[in-house]
C-alpha cells in the first residue's frame, strides 16, 4: 500500500503499534494523521482505549479494509458523535454486554423501519429498547408490581425484562404496534448507557445480523452490513459466545417466566426467587 505523504515518517515512530490494532484510524481508506501524535506505544490514553481492547480488536481482524470510514473505537470520545447520528435518525451498530446490536432512536419510524430493512426482519417481530439506568425503565414501562429492589439487582446486566407499556409510557406507539408490552435492557455496557442517556430517548435495539442468523460478538461478523449503518462502533470481541441476553417476563405480579435462557439464566432465576416471585409454568 502506498501512504500519502507525510504518512510513513508520522507512523514509523510508533514501530510497535500495528495498523490492523487501529482500525478506526482509518477513513475511508486513508490514515487519520492528525490522531497520531496522541498515541503512544503500549496504551492509547486520549483514545481511552486499554490494551486489552486492542487485542480484542486485533483478534477480530479489522484492518484498513474500513473504507466506508464508519467504525469507531466504542470509547466515550466518540459517544456525541453517535448520539448526533441517533437524533438524525440514524442507525448505529454498537456493542453491550452479550452481542453487538443494531440501533435507532426509538421514537423515529423511519429510523426503526430501517433497522428491519437491514436485519431483513418481518415487522411482526417485536424490538426491545435499551435505557441508559434503570430508574428510565418507569418512564417506558408499568414497574408498580415489581417488589423493591428488583430491578435493581437485575440491571445493568445481559437481561430483558418483559414489562406492560401501560398508558403513561412515552414510548411511541409506532414501535411494535398493536403489542402492550416491551421489552427492555440496560446493558452492564458503559458506551451504549452513555449513548443512551445522551439521545433523550429510548433506543431501539435489536441483534446486528441478518434475521435467521448467528448473531455477532464481533464487528467482522456483520461486515457486510456496516454499509447500512451511519456508524460502527468497536468493542472488540464479546465473551458471551452469542447466547444474547436472557429474557424474562415479569408482567405479571409475583411471578415469572423465562421465555429465552440467554447467558444469565441461572443468575437471573436465583434473584427472582430471592425477592419471592414464582416461575410460571411454560405452555408447551
Amino acid at each position: 500500500m502506498i501512504l500519502p505523504t507525510g504518512v510513513a515518517t508520522a507512523t514509523q515512530r510508533l514501530p510497535l503499534l500495528s495498523a490492523r490494532a487501529l482500525p478506526f484510524l482509518y477513513l475511508r481508506g486513508v490514515p487519520k494523521i492528525g490522531f497520531v501524535p496522541f498515541l503512544h506505544q503500549n496504551r492509547m490514553l486520549t483514545l481511552g482505549v486499554s490494551n486489552k481492547m486492542v487485542q480484542s480488536m486485533e483478534k477480530c481482524d479489522v484492518g484498513i479494509e474500513n473504507t466506508l470510514g464508519v467504525v469507531r473505537p466504542a470509547t466515550e470520545e466518540y459517544a456525541e458523535e453517535a448520539m448526533e447520528a441517533l437524533k438524525a435518525g440514524k442507525v448505529i451498530a454498537v456493542p453491550t454486554d452479550t452481542l453487538y446490536g443494531f440501533a435507532c432512536d426509538a421514537c423515529s419510524l423511519q429510523a426503526v423501519n430501517r433497522i428491519y430493512e437491514i436485519k431483513g426482519r418481518k415487522h411482526t417481530s417485536p424490538l426491545a429498547i435499551c435505557v441508559g439506568d434503570v430508574s428510565d425503565i418507569k418512564r417506558f414501562a408499568i414497574t408498580d408490581h415489581l417488589p423493591h429492589g428488583l430491578l435493581d439487582s437485575l440491571l445493568p446486566g445481559p437481561v430483558t425484562v418483559i414489562l406492560r407499556r401501560g398508558e403513561s409510557s412515552i414510548l411511541e406507539r409506532s414501535l411494535n404496534p398493536g403489542l402492550d408490552t416491551i421489552g427492555v435492557r440496560v446493558p452492564d455496557c458503559n458506551f451504549i448507557r452513555v449513548v443512551a442517556r445522551g439521545s433523550g430517548s429510548a433506543l431501539a435495539l435489536t441483534s446486528a445480523n441478518l434475521s435467521g442468523q448467528p448473531s455477532s460478538v464481533c464487528i467482522k461478523d456483520f461486515e457486510n452490513q456496516w454499509q447500512h449503518c451511519a456508524l460502527v462502533y468497536d468493542g472488540g470481541v464479546l465473551p458471551s459466545g452469542r447466547a444474547g441476553s436472557t429474557i424474562v417476563d415479569l408482567t405479571g405480579p409475583g411471578k415469572f417466566k423465562i421465555l429465552r435462557p440467554g447467558s444469565a439464566k441461572e443468575e437471573t432465576i436465583a434473584i427472582l426467587e430471592s425477592h419471592s416471585l414464582l416461575e410460571e409454568a411454560t405452555v408447551t
